[in-house]
């Protein structure tokens, strides 16, 4: 065994006695991450306006701070980006991850405490490891590097300010290099294709056994790689390549481009929830399709449920979805993330993302959420042979003579031997996954329209917007119509 792998082996079992800790007394951990927030926020601006100092009880603590979103939250950020010490975290803030703006804002600005980005993102990647050597003992993936492809970060009024990737990047460089490629100065190139060159030329003759990240821009990466080595699959440039930690959307709709790109039994897909306001939860089972909660990172979490009323853990039923609101090191505090949460679990607590709070479409009444358009597109490509790199919808409005409907515009991997079966398969799943649509289906709305684009047109659109994921349901026409004309932009 390397030297590396013992010292891995060290950190695994404790940690693994630690996670294990929460699973059984989920409720009892949670307690005593609120009393450490409430004492770290009390001598804070935010501390003493609401009296923090006061409260010792979950109940005291929901009676005497309202709820928080972006918008009602936005002052105390603006303070911290400022300079201001000791706002809502103590300390000067100095760290920001920026992230897609779904609210009035085009980006948002998540405060980043240097507690969080230890206690939290990076405690949460070193329980990927752990997991991982657990449920796979054989493992060699230690043995290599992992490739992580970042984002960019600048300085910003005295900040650093930019994707949460990058920031871990650039703050963690001293231990990383050990496990991670490629070179920060790489990782964190602003120009996505200059970064993909770069890594290339960089990492091609590296051993590499896993990679981190988004799906689509890490399926973008690859096939820059096989143009750059003229392999057939990556297997033949990282022969050693057995794991992908993936998180930020749904990984259905990719899974069966990674598998033609990487065509192993040895390969194991690993879905985490690390978003920029927390790391949350982790696939700690490959034998289900759920993630367990983590819940000795530093946050305390609330849930809303669909008649409004917010619950602390104990309150979640299996079965339901929620709304994640959290309270955390990072200086938020009753923050709406705006995240729904099903959870599939309460012993241990277990959830699967269930969507963005502001990804539906409902001008119909046909109430589309995000899940039930990834099921059904998985069901449309399993019975057409089809393969979706990425995909937006968007309603087409009703008028005088004409019923309104569904525009789905798609960027396929491999085409279906028939379009038209394909969005036949389409309508079927809808009906099938959404009763709502499926009424719907039958009086005002008709059959979807399917819109192709050629293959990186999304990825085009969110390099030259700044975002890092497409948003797959839209209320309105806006994503839609600047998607069809990113082309002449370029």
């Amino acid at each position: 065994m390397s030297f590396r792998s013992t010292i891995l082996k060290a950190w695994f079992s404790q940690r693994e006695r630690a996670i294990d800790r929460f699973r059984r007394h989920p409720l009892e951990v949670q307690e005593r991450m609120l009393r450490r927030l409430l004492r770290r926020g009390r001598r804070t601006e935010f501390g003493e306006r609401y009296g923090l100092g006061r409260v010792h009880t979950v109940g005291q603590f929901q009676s005497a701070v309202e709820t928080f979103d972006y918008d009602t939250f936005k002052p105390f950020i603006e303070r911290m980006m400022e300079g201001v010490r000791n706002v809502t975290a103590p300390g000067r803030v100095e760290l920001f991850a920026r992230s897609s703006g779904t609210t009035s804002d085009r980006s948002k600005y998540i405060p980043v405490t240097r507690e969080s980005l230890w206690w939290n993102h990076t405690l949460g990647m070193r329980d990927v490891a752990t997991v991982y050597a657990a449920n796979y003992p054989a493992t060699r993936v230690f043995e290599g590097k992992t490739l992580t492809l970042g984002g960019s970060c600048v300085a910003e009024r005295g900040n650093l300010v930019g994707d949460l990737s990058a920031l871990l990047i650039h703050e963690t460089t001293f231990w990383s290099g050990w496990f991670r490629a490629p070179r920060t100065e790489t990782a964190i190139i602003p120009d996505f294709w200059q970064k993909a060159d770069a890594i290339c030329r960089e990492c091609t003759g590296e051993r590499i056994t896993a990679f981190a990240g988004v799906p689509s821009w890490n399926l973008a990466l690859m096939r820059r790689v096989l143009e750059y080595t003229g392999k057939r699959h990556l297997l033949e440039v990282w022969p050693h390549l057995e794991m992908f930690a993936h998180g930020g959307v749904e990984f259905k709709p990719y899974r069966r481009s990674f598998e033609e790109l990487i065509p192993s039994d040895r390969m194991h897909y690993m879905e985490t929830y690390n978003a920029s306001e927390g790391f949350f939860a982790l696939a700690d089972d490959p034998r289900r399709d759920d993630m367990l909660l983590m819940l000795d990172y530093g946050t305390f979490y609330e849930f809303r449920g669909d008649d409004g009323a917010v619950v602390p853990l104990e309150g979640v039923e299996a079965g339901k979805a929620y709304t994640l609101l959290i309270t955390s090191n990072n200086g938020l505090w009753r923050y709406e993330i705006g995240d729904r949460v099903e959870f599939t679990a309460t012993d241990p607590y277990r959830i699967r993302f269930a969507g963005r709070t502001r990804q539906y479409i409902n001008v119909f009444g046909e109430e589309l959420i995000v899940d039930n358009a990834d099921r059904a597109l998985v069901g449309a490509c399993e019975a057409t042979g089809a393969v979706v790199g990425e995909y937006t919808v968007a309603p087409c409005y009703m008028s005088l003579r004409e019923r309104g409907a569904h525009e789905w515009i798609v960027e396929f991997e491999r085409e279906p031997a028939s379009r038209e079966r394909f969005a036949e398969e389409l309508d079927r799943c809808l009906r099938a996954v959404n009763s709502d649509y499926d009424a719907k289906r039958r009086t005002t709305l008709e059959r979807q329209r399917v819109t192709v684009v050629e293959r990186g047109r999304f990825l085009d659109w969110m390099r030259l917007r700044g975002k890092n994921k497409v948003p797959r349901l839209v209320n309105d026409r806006r994503v839609a119509e600047d998607v069809l004309q990113v082309k002449g932009e370029k």
